[in-house]
């Protein structure tokens, strides 16, 4: 070997590895995205994903378009990309003039449905994908509507409750994990699980068993194939009788700007000896920090023809409404509605515009935010309001005011009779029984609540916290609050387009739980 050939090998032997990932149930990309950003002291990746499944028509699209975003070197997405958000020029056209690109795209971005019919399917791929490799990582959660608080008052009255398929997805997942092995897997899923049942038993418990020995589920899977199990968050945490509440990680402690509690379990495989950090704590930026720098823009109104004439005649008709004597003297009545008079509702600086494409200049100075920004960004994609009902306008109006002056968003009990919805559980929510927390304000000085699918269906639990815009959250803010890139494009009609914002991983808490994986991985160098 030559000289030349000689220091060329030291070279590659220097280099970081760069670990595979197979990503199931991907969605939008939230978790792979947290990988693939993921880079070393020497800013070098330290992951690439080989196979991503999603089996949702637009939650797919979404994907295929970051697997090609992610084919170009970090800061040098071609300007294309750019004239592609920009509507300049159409998704077909872009991936017409980077073919390559769109190929490797579309053989790591997959829309399969996975289940028994897809088994021999997705095996082969997985195979041929991580060949030989082993040191690789498994990431994913199966959907999780079932397992979820909301999502089981709704089906509980099904005659077909316990056989609905999103309760056993995950033996899906368990079968991937028998038949390829991973080294490590990281398995997300809503913190519902803890209370959920299967058949009348614990279905986390049910769960841990399975993961931890697969052939418990999956009758053909090895039998020496063990995982331990570990929370993200506890140092001291057992290897034997795991507490599934240890699972449970606070995204607000990790700087992520939303009180999002997930379970993320990691599985270390039994022959090992490994064992991983946790994450380290980071002060989270509040919703104004995330999104404040983001244009101005008012809601529009639904019904009767909207204008931002008829839109201020709509708001300015709470002035109306007896807010300090329907309020019965409560301290805050004063200062409420003082705000809400005509005279001050007149000087409200209000929005004309119910949409913007101005990206700010303002590239914000917290570590997680600096991530979303992209200075060679020109447009900003998805701010766009949703249109209301005029009542739900001058409902949105008060809270968001009553935010402002007192400091919480309020409940049903805090609304004047007057702007209270005509609704059958009205009553119960106003004695704190039942939805009481019907129209929820995120208050600019803290983290969002969780941003959940929910968000797709209205915007009663998203009020900005502006009244002088009067509106719910956009897709962009949601995203932000998700710390997805400010270049992420989502695809398909606006609720699916925060249907998935809202059931994603945040990809900068994804990036933390990555860091971790990659070290685990290094210590496990020859080992397995």
């Amino acid at each position: 070997m030559s000289v030349r050939g000689c220091e060329q090998k030291r070279q590659d032997q220097k280099r970081a590895p760069v670990y595979k990932v197979v990503d199931l149930f991907a969605g939008p990309g939230g978790l792979g995205e947290g990988f693939a950003v993921s880079v070393d002291e020497k800013e070098a990746p330290r992951f690439t994903s080989v196979v991503s499944i999603e089996r949702e028509q637009f939650s797919h699209q979404t994907l295929l378009l970051r697997h090609f975003t992610r084919q170009f070197p970090e800061g040098e997405l071609p300007d294309d990309y750019y004239a592609f958000l920009a509507g300049e020029i159409s998704r077909d056209q872009l991936y017409q003039r980077y073919p390559v690109a769109y190929r490797h795209a579309a053989s790591s971005a997959l829309q399969i449905s996975l289940g028994p019919e897809s088994h021999e399917r997705v095996r082969k791929i997985i195979r041929e994908r991580v060949s030989e490799s082993r040191r690789w990582v498994l990431v994913g959660g199966p959907p999780c509507q079932a397992y979820s608080l909301v999502g089981r008052s709704r089906m509980m009255g099904r005659s077909d409750f316990e056989k609905d398929e999103r309760h056993t997805l995950y033996l899906e997942y368990l079968r991937i994990i028998a038949d390829h092995r991973p080294p490590v897997f990281v398995m997300e899923n809503v913190k519902g699980l803890l209370s959920a049942t299967i058949e009348g038993k614990s279905a986390i418990a049910q769960i841990v068993r399975d993961l931890s020995r697969p052939n418990t589920a999956i009758p053909d899977a090895p039998s020496n194939l063990t995982y331990r199990l570990y929370s993200l968050v506890e140092e001291d945490m057992a290897d034997e009788g795991v507490d599934p509440r240890l699972f449970v990680v606070r995204a607000e402690e990790y700087g992520i700007p939303q009180a999002r509690h997930r379970m993320f379990i990691v599985g270390i495989r039994g022959d090992l000896t490994v064992r991983p950090r946790v994450l380290k704590k980071m002060e989270a930026p509040t919703v104004q920090e995330t999104i404040g720098s983001l244009p101005s823009i008012r809601s529009g109104l639904s019904r009767g023809g909207d204008s931002v004439s008829a839109w201020l005649k709509e708001l300015r008709a709470i002035s109306s409404v007896n807010v300090h004597r329907q309020l019965n003297d409560v301290s805050y009545a004063s200062e409420v509605a003082r705000a809400l008079n005509i005279h001050e509702l007149i000087g409200m600086k209000s929005p004309c515009a119910v949409s913007s494409m101005q990206y700010p200049t303002f590239r914000p100075t917290h570590e997680v935010l600096r991530h979303l920004y992209d200075e060679r960004l020109s447009v900003l994609t998805a701010h766009e309001a949703r249109s209301h009902m005029a009542s739900d306008l001058r409902r949105y109006l008060y809270a968001a005011t009553f935010a402002q002056k007192v400091g919480r968003s309020p409940k049903l009990a805090d609304f004047p009779e007057g702007l209270l919805p005509e609704h059958r559980n009205v009553a119960l929510g106003r004695t704190g029984k039942m939805f009481s927390d019907r129209f929820r304000v995120q208050l600019a000085d803290r983290v969002s609540t969780t941003i959940t699918s929910h968000i797709s269906k209205d915007g009663h639990y998203f009020i900005h916290y502006d009244p002088a815009q009067c509106r719910s959250l956009t897709v962009r803010e949601a995203a932000r609050l998700q710390t997805f890139p400010d270049n992420y494009f989502f695809s398909g009609p606006r609720t699916a387009q925060y249907h998935q914002v809202g059931n994603a991983v945040p990809p900068q808490l994804a990036k933390q739980i990555a860091e971790i994986v990659a070290e685990v991985l290094n210590s496990v160098r020859d080992e397995g």
